[in-house]
């Protein structure tokens, strides 16, 4: 007899845990909470700076995915890395806590997604925020989620800070009144260790709620159909394929990339993509996979000799070991870094309506995803443009479940993007090279030393550009025919039984970090359902 609950939610990343809390909190209800990797309770997911262990590569944690090649970045694959296990990527992101712009939701709620505004989410967000630090109308206490200043105590927060004060910005809480400026980064932390929307959601019900059953290392194949009713998952656990049914319905939160591959795979899509490698077709949904949106991202290096700085020298390597004794002792100093530690967004012209760019100032020379050790001591800044008008695709490579999809940013398929890339690095360029402080510092500007031309800075960028992480909207919520989600629901339109609680179901990218939005997603997921919506 095949094993039965009320409520099956696939993924356990920041789309999945939090709507496993709220359904788990009714008695009444049975949730089963699925997830293709493990507990993630090793030391290189709990302390911060040994992200670094787990983004280069692929292994427990991370999926690693490549892109298709990149016509607008010459050809080059690009990399996604994806989180694996309990938390999903909010085991191995950056921890930056940014929701976005007010007016990305007021957009979202333009565009056809009634009771996504501004005001409607804000509340998601503060239920499921514990702030340290800040205490007003913007942020929350009391939530499972906790949110706190950074505690690596860089000097360069100083440098940095002075360095665009002196450019004229201002210092903010962007998740607060006004998102231009700069400030140093919240982080999903708790005592200098990473909070996980496992740590967060999970871990403190997950043996205290009989009616919660978290299955880890199991891996969603299929989505069961009986005629267009979503009524279980196919799944593979040690190596052997069974059935769990779902009384209820099925939540889809296994993220922008996989939530999209498991729908082909179980005969939702686009017909003519399905058919030909053999999958029968439950329900032809022509836009889902396609609209894949992301945060293209270029660095900018700085090599500054300062072992403040993160480097790979015999000196540093020799500092990091007191660093961490003070990291065991205190849980501060530079073990508690999540790389990214000064951020701010900028608008490009007096008229813009919101910032079009952010900048990520990280203590360290980032070079291609980390996964080329730099032995120089260095800043990078990272620029995005937040809101790319290119659009991509996932889609399946072959029939079998083990296959990565063929994932396809498109990235500057549209020359306003490379453009607004381009204004952006020049800026915050000059604006490094003017620093009365951090300029003299600068021995070497590692990539961008030879721009002179608007040419030449968009030859660097395509040649060095990829993705800041964030992909979204392969599942696009709507009221409108071309919608994968019902946005009133989340209900997969045209299928029973089944909703979607992630990152996919955005109709635009956030202007700025996604972690956070997603979250709200998957709590506003749970009222919709709670709410008999």
């Amino acid at each position: 007899m095949d094993e039965q609950h009320d409520y099956i939610v696939v993924g356990g990343g920041p789309g999945g845990c939090p709507v496993a809390n709220r359904l788990s909190a009714d008695p009444r209800s049975s949730v089963c909470l699925i997830e293709a990797g493990g507990d993630n309770r090793s030391a290189t997911v709990r302390v911060p700076l040994l992200l670094i262990a787990n983004v280069p590569k692929k292994n427990a944690y991370n999926w690693a995915f490549d892109t298709v090649p990149q016509k607008g970045l010459n050809g080059r694959i690009g990399y996604q890395p994806r989180g694996r296990g309990l938390g999903g990527s909010s085991a191995i992101n950056a921890l930056v806590y940014m929701r976005g712009h007010p007016g990305d939701y007021d957009e979202w709620e333009a565009m056809g997604c009634p009771g996504w505004g501004y005001q409607d989410v804000l509340p998601l967000f503060r239920k499921s925020e514990h702030n340290e630090a800040i205490r007003d109308q913007f942020h929350g206490q009391g939530g499972e989620l906790n949110v706190a200043n950074l505690r690596s105590d860089n000097r360069y927060h100083q440098l940095i800070g002075d360095m665009l004060r002196e450019a004229g910005m201002r210092e903010v809480d962007p998740n607060g009144a006004e998102q231009e400026g700069f400030s140093v980064a919240q982080v999903m932390q708790k005592n200098g260790e990473r909070h996980s929307s496992a740590n967060a959601f999970i871990e403190p019900v997950r043996h205290a709620r009989k009616n919660l059953t978290v299955q880890v290392k199991t891996q969603a194949t299929r989505i069961v159909f009986e005629g267009k009713r979503a009524v279980g998952v196919e799944v593979v656990q040690e190596g052997k394929t069974r059935i769990i049914r779902a009384g209820k319905e099925v939540i889809l939160a296994a993220g922008a990339l996989q939530t999209p591959q498991l729908l082909q795979l179980s005969g939702v899509g686009r017909a003519a993509d399905l058919q030909p490698l053999g999958i029968p077709i439950v329900h032809d949904l022509p836009e889902l996979g396609y609209q894949l949106s992301d945060h293209p991202d270029f660095i900018l290096g700085y090599h500054i000799p300062d072992t403040q700085l993160l480097g790979m020298s015999p000196k540093g390597l020799f500092g990091m070991l007191g660093q961490w004794r003070r990291y065991q002792r205190e849980r501060r100093g530079m073990f508690t870094s999540n790389f990214a530690e000064v951020n701010g967004f900028m608008r490009l012209g007096p008229q813009s309506p919101r910032p079009e760019v952010q900048y990520e100032f990280v203590v360290g020379l980032a070079v291609d995803h980390a996964r080329k050790l730099e032995p120089r001591h260095g800043l990078s800044c990272h620029i995005l443009c937040l809101r790319p008008k290119s659009r991509g695709s996932v889609k399946l490579r072959s029939a079998r479940w083990q296959d990565a999809p063929l994932i396809d940013p498109n990235f500057f398929d549209h020359p306003e993007d490379v453009r607004e890339m381009v204004e952006g690095a020049k800026r915050m360029n000059r604006i490094v090279k003017a620093s009365r402080q951090l300029a003299p510092r600068i021995k070497q500007d590692l990539f961008t030393a030879h721009c002179r031309s608007d040419a030449d800075w968009e030859a660097v960028i395509r040649d060095r550009a990829d993705t800041n992480y964030h992909p979204v909207g392969t599942c696009r919520m709507g009221t409108d025919d071309k919608a994968v989600v019902d946005a009133r629901s989340l209900r997969v339109r045209g299928l029973q039984g089944l909703r979607v609680s992630d990152a996919s179901v955005m109709p635009t990218i956030v202007g700025g970090n996604t972690t956070a939005p997603t979250v709200m997603i998957s709590e506003k997921c749970a009222a919709l359902i709670l709410a008999g919506t």
